[in-house]
């Protein structure tokens, strides 16, 4: 009994841990020359309704970018490509089931022969997942050549939120621009 009773706390506690792991995937146009791209401009594509995480989400993304020696321009005609910012936020559920006593573990009403002899309790929670994408055009072209997105778990706390953002743009553009291994 203290071995399930263990499993199940250590099931509980892990369970956070999962549930703010940053996901983030990269893909890109493996035929293009990344290296004649020298200015991009922004925009958001698909608003999420808080301007303030918009801001500081195409910011983020322009350091990003800059850092790797592309130029932010105003303009989308002086640009070499474009950079459409997409961001949803989505409720999720999770059920959390835990036993006490015997009941839960098949010692209960048809283990024993008479009623459970143990409890369950199931809460269910609810979080909030936030997903970026960050879409990257040829202005010439106008065919997509990047797309990273990324996913996490939202924080009621903005400061927490701006990390959060902060670790997605430097996972989106690590080793960018992107080159074919050969």
């Amino acid at each position: 009994m203290k071995v399930r009773t263990a499993i199940a706390i250590a099931g509980a506690l892990l369970l956070p841990v999962i549930l703010v792991a940053q996901s983030v995937t990269r893909d890109w146009d493996k035929k293009y020359d990344f290296a004649t791209v020298k200015t991009f401009a922004m925009k958001i594509g698909t608003s999420w309704g808080n301007q303030l995480s918009e801001n500081k989400v195409m910011n983020d993304m322009a350091e990003a970018l800059t850092e790797k020696g592309w130029k932010r321009v105003d303009n989308e005609a002086t640009a070499n490509a474009v950079v459409v910012i997409h961001g949803a936020t989505q409720v999720k559920h999770t059920l959390n089931t835990f036993y006490s006593g015997m009941g839960g573990y098949g010692y209960g009403y048809y283990g024993m022969g008479g009623a459970g002899m143990g409890s369950s309790t199931t809460t269910s929670s609810e979080y909030t997942v936030g997903t970026l994408v960050v879409d990257i055009f040829d202005v010439k072209t106008k065919n997509l050549i990047f797309r990273g997105t990324a996913s996490d778990e939202l924080n009621k706390d903005p400061k927490k939120n701006e990390k959060k953002i902060d670790k997605a743009a430097q996972k989106l553009f690590k080793d960018f621009p992107q080159k074919d291994k050969k």
